[in-house]
């Protein structure tokens, strides 16, 4: 009888080879698109709150200064008419948002999913895992149990379902996914991030402004991405690998993003600190995650940074001496589809090995070889990810 195989020689079968790899990547939006030049004037007039004049002046200003062209909303003025106490501030409209986010949430999802799976070219059976991330509502089976109905997954995936992290969470997938990639040998991890703000959407406040800054920045929409080591050439196209990933919460922080549930939905509130607690710590993120690598020129990695707000983008750029090219693409989706939330990194990724091809760049980080993702949210917490860009093929951006 031969002998048993040790825990260490099981361990060594487990995991895989080499780094975690993005392997594919799918986004969607729904199909309701509102143009920031006419938002002031419709928010107000839909919340029935045009009498509030110098409020709306405030609001404008807002969306003057947010430096986004559009956004897409699933509310439409048809849903909002419906379901009036969800244009007010405080109005009791949680089930009416969960009866939303529900339907929605996953449905939006399972379109970025399906354009994440077409380009990765390969039967859903091979996929092993599922990491679903929302902040738009809470549901028991959720999300992820439901995408694997939509998408007939094997019954036997495994799933994860993450709710209410907030900002950062795009961060947060990719750290999950890495794990579970490289610590599970032949592990094919589809991760969703599918954000609708049906529920956070609400009327204007004299007494919080924090809250229309909200409605000002934040959009509607859905990516995903396919996570494996040790990737097969021959029919998987390798775009970005995850060499580290990390998380912290910043010093002195407490309270700057704050969201509660609540019977009239989920409240969101913000100190005007925040751009200054992230760019106060941004070199230091930057120190921990690249001085292993004797990497000390932040110009000379691309960037993917969640653009939770122009402000944020300015000061972080003005602290570090950063080149305005680094940042473009990350403008360029704030500009196209807002704040959104937790996909809105995964969106960035996306545009940049677009724009890698088109641009004529050798490799899919705007033909830089390292890079950083950062995801900024509640806590206030920030979430570091170290991207190794690879060589483009001429399928790169499909």
């Amino acid at each position: 009888m031969a002998p048993a195989m040790k825990v260490e020689e099981v361990r060594r079968a487990q995991r895989a080879e080499g780094p975690a790899t993005v392997l594919a990547i799918g986004t969607a939006t729904p199909d309701h698109c509102v143009y920031q030049a006419d938002y002031p004037d419709y928010y107000f007039r839909i919340t029935k709150s045009e009498n509030l004049t110098e409020l709306k002046d405030k609001f404008k200003r807002m969306c003057d200064n947010s430096q986004i062209r559009k956004r897409y909303m699933h509310l439409t003025e048809e849903i909002l008419v419906e379901n009036p106490n969800l244009c007010a501030y405080m109005a009791p409209s949680l089930n009416a948002r969960q009866d939303i986010v529900v339907t929605e949430v996953p449905k939006l999802g399972k379109a970025a999913a399906h354009k994440a799976i077409k380009e990765w070219g390969q039967p859903t059976s091979r996929i092993t895992h599922l990491v679903f991330c929302t902040t738009s509502g809470i549901d028991m089976p959720g999300c992820d149990y439901q995408l694997v109905k939509m998408l007939g997954l094997r019954p036997s995936v495994n799933r994860l379902m993450m709710y209410q992290q907030g900002c950062y969470a795009g961060g947060t997938v990719l750290r999950v996914a890495k794990d579970l990639a490289e610590n599970n040998r032949g592990a094919r991890v589809l991760v969703v991030c599918s954000e609708i703000t049906a529920m956070t959407f609400r009327g204007p406040s004299e007494t919080h402004l924090d809250s229309m800054v909200g409605q000002a920045l934040f959009g509607d929409g859905a990516a995903a991405v396919i996570v494996g080591s040790d990737p097969d050439e021959a029919v998987e196209r390798p775009l970005f690998q995850l060499v580290s990933a990390s998380q912290t919460i910043l010093p002195d922080s407490e309270g700057a993003i704050n969201g509660h549930l609540r019977e009239a939905g989920l409240t969101f509130h913000l100190l005007k600190d925040v751009p200054v607690f992230i760019c106060k710590n941004i070199e230091r993120a930057l120190a921990d995650a690249f001085t292993p690598l004797g990497i000390d020129d932040w110009n000379s990695i691309f960037w993917v940074a969640h653009p939770g707000g122009p402000a944020i983008l300015d000061q972080v750029e003005a602290k570090i001496n950063l080149d305005k090219v680094r940042m473009s693409t990350t403008r360029h989706v704030l500009s196209e589809y807002g704040n959104m939330s937790s996909a809105c990194v995964l969106f960035i990724l996306d545009e940049m090995r677009k724009r890698s091809v088109e641009d004529g760049h050798t490799t899919t980080g705007e033909g830089l070889e390292w890079g950083v993702l950062f995801g900024f949210g509640p806590g206030l917490t920030v979430e570091t990810v170290v991207l190794h860009s690879v060589p483009i093929t001429t399928s790169a951006a499909i």
